[in-house]
């Protein structure tokens, strides 16, 4: 079966050009990847949800095909929210699907603050309304560390960032992913997670320090209340960096939300369990289809 697919650029609201790929026909479907992230980390959605909808993936400015930014200033997440905006209305595109991983999950937060008549249905995938470093892995480690790279950084750039590429993209480091529940190394293609293990590397680190920052401020625990579209919550039973602690709270909060446990799925469950995954994600988009 031949997928219709075309992709190109838009102007979005501070002239920064955005990258956009669409796939299929059918009801609108908008996948939204995580800081540091690439569209790879749902390629395979692409592939199975293109042949019933309009599936639409996007590069976060900053991010490899956007990362020529007009006003660096403009790296947060009421940004990013206006660039989707701003895409689907390019596009002409009125209503969608939304699914978010991870940081993708406050992007939809705020864009459905800021435009809730855009959403048919929401999904949020290992995703989090507030701050999730706290005590991530169960430990208090993590801000001090990031604290530590950033002031080095600041002070020798250039050193920095061969250490970071170096540090990033290598085997030992795919390894500490996985143990850190970032993939499940057994289940998960190498090839994926080689190809977000490069795309890390060579993303710019002020880029980089500007949305962790915008990560350690969020808090759009006010929003769910106010959410009436049909929403469902994915967790990967074994993803220690939003662990189920974060879904759980999404699904009591927001009223009427289903909420699905992968067994033994990672942070990135989409690419752990495809298959499971999609299965799970069809049947809810199916019961929530327009009219």
């Amino acid at each position: 079966m031949d997928i219709k697919k075309s992709d190109g650029y838009f102007k979005s609201f501070d002239n920064t050009e955005i990258y956009y790929e669409v796939r299929g026909e059918g009801p609108p479907l908008v996948l939204v990847y995580g800081i540091a992230c690439l569209m790879n980390h749902w390629h395979h959605q692409m592939e199975y949800f293109s042949k019933n909808f309009t599936v639409i993936t996007f590069d976060i400015r900053g991010h490899h095909r956007s990362s020529n930014l007009a006003h660096f200033e403009n790296l947060t997440i009421d940004a990013i929210a206006k660039d989707v905006s701003g895409l689907l209305a390019f596009l002409g595109v009125q209503k969608a699907h939304f699914a978010g991983h991870s940081f993708g999950g406050p992007v939809l937060l705020e864009i459905y603050k800021k435009n809730p008549e855009l959403f048919q249905s929401l999904c949020f995938v290992n995703a989090f309304a507030k701050n999730p470093i706290e005590n991530m892995f169960g430990l208090d480690v993590v801000e001090p560390f990031y604290r530590y790279i950033k002031s080095q950084y600041e002070k020798n750039p250039d050193v920095w960032t061969t250490l970071w590429r170096l540090a990033v993209d290598n085997p030992l480091s795919m390894q500490l992913a996985a143990l850190a529940g970032g993939f499940n190394i057994n289940l998960t293609q190498l090839k994926d997670i080689e190809v977000y293990a490069r795309g890390v590397a060579h993303m710019d680190l002020p880029v980089f320090f500007a949305f962790f920052d915008e990560l350690m401020k969020f808090n759009d625990e006010g929003v769910l209340e106010s959410i009436s579209s049909p929403t469902l919550i994915i967790n990967g039973e074994r993803d220690r960096v939003t662990p189920k602690s974060f879904q759980q709270h999404l699904h009591e909060a927001i009223k009427g939300s289903e909420m699905v446990v992968i067994p033994y799925g990672s942070h990135c469950c989409q690419l752990d369990f495809p298959d499971y995954f999609n299965l799970k994600y069809e049947k809810f988009l199916d019961a929530h289809r327009p009219s």
